[in-house]
């Protein structure tokens, strides 16, 4: 097992900071290949645009059918009897009579568990669900326990905790002790956790605040003579609202797989919890989101940690939580764990939702400036690529490596795409008649490009699809001509892609480049609406 944590920033030796420089380099080089190509031989880069164009259409389409075989999971998961699965899954067994019921992909399972070395029951199983907090209003969070009291679990089997920061003040604190008390009676116990500030070696974020409140559930659970291998620890920001479902799919998982001490279990990201209220450029990023989150479910190779997400408290113990040392503690997580279990690591995907907040800040301009500062703070995700060479390449370790090697250039296209791909797609086309306006090939590749991007929007169509058939029904407080909104917002989407996805990442390899970290969580603003007045109550979210 290799050292898991990231090197402050005095013990990044020269092969750390050329793995933080290569996303930016590559994703700049990228971006400027259509100029350099077109004043080498402008034949070259109409053959280079068009290549990349060919492989982004292609995957396009994959991603479009994707998103519709997600939602069809996602709404047969939904509507699954999970009590009674449960009940199969404790007795390694299916009733006769029940056989007809019952989905394939259960009796399956079922059947693997009699080789499986799998021996936990759901009746051994308890929840531990973790709420990082700053100073969210009580109309944030309050909606948030709630959502956990309604769901189908036995709540006297579920421990609550919320992780609050010191830092905030005494309002805050005071606000949480509030809903504890309000509250604790529905659980088999339920305490909050102050994260002092400014502990050595820590930067001001999420992972810091959960992995304080982290221990001190370690230090409950040893008290509580409670095997730590039998509880299932969810963290969850303060807008993020579980399905009624959520925690006996958890369990249902956690049961069945092979190893769930070496595994994690990722929800679904739903960005809906106030998606009509949200301006229009936010509902498109929020529900593209989605889509993307929907499409990660039927891709279990790719999925790796994010935002609210279920682990083993024996697995956590072991790795000592989180990172204190990362603003993206949630996708480094997936690394962290990776590395402890020597690869041995896997995250499942479940169909079933955590709902999120679109971002909705008080004032339209200060709305755009959280979303920018939000999808900052996930591009700069481009840091894990240093963190994992390092651990993989340059630390004696065990895990394989043809599987690091895979995943290591995953990570790595990925942020490279996320900054270059849009802007290549939409305007690298225009690059090589700009320079050599007398080519006729110069000249033809916009055309080419058009109809190309014009057989794309059939893509779009079954993402706008799946976005309409997962919103939550209009309030009553919100006007009918928003729902037409809701599918004339999509002509903004390559402006969204542009200005918040590929700028925030380029903005955040930039950064890297010239060692410009983020040592800070900038918490994202978000207001509440009040539903009988158009007034909004301002607060300030932790992370979604």
């Amino acid at each position: 097992m290799t050292d898991i944590e990231i090197p402050f920033e005095k013990d990044r030796h020269a092969h750390y900071r050329f793995f933080e420089i290569l996303p930016g380099l590559l994703s700049w080089l990228l971006l400027l290949a259509p100029v350099f190509l077109s004043l080498i031989n402008v034949t070259f880069a109409v053959i280079f645009i068009l290549a990349y164009l060919l492989i982004y259409f292609v995957r396009s389409v994959g991603f479009s059918v994707d998103g519709l075989k997600g939602y069809r999971y996602m709404k047969k998961h939904l509507k699954e009897d999970w009590s009674s699965l449960l009940k199969d899954v404790e007795k390694r067994y299916i009733d006769p009579e029940d056989l007809s019921k019952r989905a394939k992909w259960h009796i399956r399972n079922i059947q693997r568990l009699d080789s499986s070395p799998n021996k936990f029951k759901p009746s051994d199983l308890i929840h531990a669900v973790i709420i990082a907090t700053v100073n969210e209003s009580r109309d944030i969070l309050e909606p948030t326990i709630k959502s956990i009291i309604d769901g189908k679990q036995d709540n006297k089997k579920l421990i609550l905790v919320i992780a609050y920061e010191g830092r905030a003040g005494e309002e805050p604190e005071k606000r949480v002790l509030t809903l504890i008390n309000e509250y604790k009676d529905h659980f088999l116990d339920a305490f909050a956790v102050k994260h002092p500030p400014n502990l050595p070696g820590e930067i001001i974020g999420k992972g810091s605040n959960i992995t304080c409140a982290g221990r001190k559930l370690k230090q409950y659970l040893s008290e509580k003579r409670i095997d730590p291998k039998n509880v299932i620890v969810t963290t969850l920001d303060a807008d993020n609202r579980p399905d009624k479902h959520y925690f006996q799919a958890v369990s249902y998982a956690f049961c069945i797989v092979p190893d769930p001490i070496r595994a994690s279990f990722q929800p679904l990201a739903m960005f809906t919890n106030n998606i009509w209220e949200a301006s229009t450029m936010m509902r498109v990023i929020a529900t593209s989101n989605t889509v993307f989150y929907i499409v990660n479910t039927t891709r279990p190779h790719r999925v790796r940690n994010f935002s609210a997400h279920a682990q083993s408290m024996q697995a956590l113990i072991e790795m000592d939580f989180w990172s204190t040392r990362t603003v993206v503690e949630d996708g480094h997580h997936f690394w962290r764990s990776y590395f402890h279990f020597d690869g041995k690591y896997q995250v499942y995907p479940l169909s079933v939702p955590v709902y999120q907040d679109a971002v909705l800040a008080d004032g339209y301009f200060r709305t755009i400036k959280a979303q920018y500062i939000q999808l900052r703070r996930w591009t700069y995700g481009a840091s894990d690529v240093a963190y994992v060479a390092d651990k993989g390449f340059f630390h004696k370790n065990s895990v394989p490596r043809l599987d690091l090697l895979s995943k290591f250039l995953n990570l790595l296209e990925g942020h490279v795409n996320w900054a270059a791909g849009t802007i290549l797609v939409f305007g690298a086309a225009f690059i090589p008649p700009l320079i050599s306006p007398q080519s006729f090939a110069a000249n033809e590749i916009p055309l080419i490009v058009s109809r190309i991007q014009k057989i794309g929007l059939i893509g779009l169509l079954a993402t706008v699809y799946v976005c309409l058939v997962t919103l939550p029904p209009r309030p009553k407080h919100v006007r009918r001509h928003r729902s037409v909104l809701m599918v004339l917002q999509w002509v903004l989407a390559p402006v969204t892609s542009v200005a918040f996805g590929s700028l925030a990442a380029i903005n955040s390899q930039t950064r890297l480049i010239f060692k410009r970290y983020l040592n800070k969580f900038d918490i994202t603003e978000k207001v509440v609406v009040q539903k009988d007045t158009p007034d909004l109550s301002s607060n300030k979210a932790n992370i979604s």
